[in-house]
């Protein structure tokens, strides 16, 4: 068993439109710096198209048909004030659905030890009946529910580590005893959403708050006082990465302070959680991170912990 790298053309082909932060060079350069040698024994496999009627098991199906019935022939049109559709974008989003399928599929089967998937557009903000901060479908949610479904596993555990709170996720759990969200994210930011004092219906909300200008002691903190205690804790079956990279010190969008050792401490943390609580089955979805080459440079840095792991 390897690492799996999964990922499409088409999740390059959405375009926001020019000078929007979630933009196709996202892809281009994580696909680009993961062809170097170092990643020559990476297992890749093309990104699947999603099934519509599965994301409509999760979201609003009079929003998923509302989303497809607007995407226009040329150009971009807004969703909200930050989410943008093109012509591509109905393939895209299918194709980051069906990315984080193919990696469930890998580990669930036994086929590879871990998965990343690298698709836009993101998913974390996609609440049940709305899209927001760029994300069209909840891809960590919806590949949650496909591996319940297909797999028959119960407990599903979602890590957020982005530095925005994925407040979408948080939506689909809340109510879902066996659905464990955890997000380290800054607070207050965007979305306004990850207060501590969210807990879901039964304690499976778990948001760790850092302040502006955290850096690595304060994420050492919060995943040895309340991360890695609190996925363990709930015995997750599988463990699903919600991987943004925006938390970087040089992200334009945001203002935690961390570096690449960082995110390759985090991904550590996450395998031995994995390791210990669900026979190492780990699927790490991308969503933020918008300083290209910090974006580049941390990927690297979590994807080679994942081979190592």
């Amino acid at each position: 068993m390897a690492t799996l790298f999964v990922t499409h053309r088409a999740c390059i082909d959405h375009d926001p439109g020019p000078g929007h932060p979630e933009q196709p060079d996202r892809l281009r350069v994580i696909q680009r710096v993961l062809e170097a040698e170092e990643f020559m024994f990476l297992h890749r496999e093309e990104a699947a198209q999603g099934d519509i009627e599965l994301i409509k098991r999760v979201h609003d199906p009079a929003y998923v048909d509302a989303v497809f019935a607007r995407i226009p022939q040329s150009g971009a049109v807004s969703l909200d004030g930050d989410t943008y559709i093109s012509a591509a974008s109905g393939e895209a989003a299918l194709r980051a659905v069906g990315g984080a399928c193919v990696g469930v599929d890998a580990v669930m089967e036994g086929h590879e030890r871990n998965a990343f998937i690298g698709v836009r557009p993101p998913g974390h903000h996609a609440e049940y009946d709305r899209a927001m901060g760029f994300c069209l479908f909840n891809n960590a949610a919806i590949a949650a529910r496909y591996a319940r479904e297909k797999y028959g596993i119960k407990r599903v555990a979602v890590m957020d580590f982005d530095v925005h709170h994925g407040n979408g996720t948080q939506d689909l759990f809340y109510h879902d005893p066996d659905l464990f969200y955890c997000s380290t994210h800054q607070w207050p930011l965007y979305p306004g959403t990850g207060d501590p004092a969210d807990r879901g219906c039964a304690n499976n909300i778990l948001n760790v708050a850092l302040p502006a200008g955290a850096q690595t002691a304060e994420l050492h903190a919060a995943f040895n006082d309340y991360v890695v205690p609190g996925l363990t804790g709930f015995k997750p079956e599988l463990l699903i990465v919600s991987a943004g990279f925006d938390a970087h010190r040089n992200d334009p969008l945001a203002g935690l302070c961390l570096v690449e050792s960082d995110f390759s401490w985090i991904t550590e943390q996450l395998l031995a959680v994995a390791e210990q609580c669900c026979d190492n089955r780990l699927v790490s979805i991308l969503e933020g991170g918008y300083d290209l080459p910090s974006l580049a440079s941390s990927v690297v840095a979590h994807v080679r912990t994942l081979m190592m792991g």
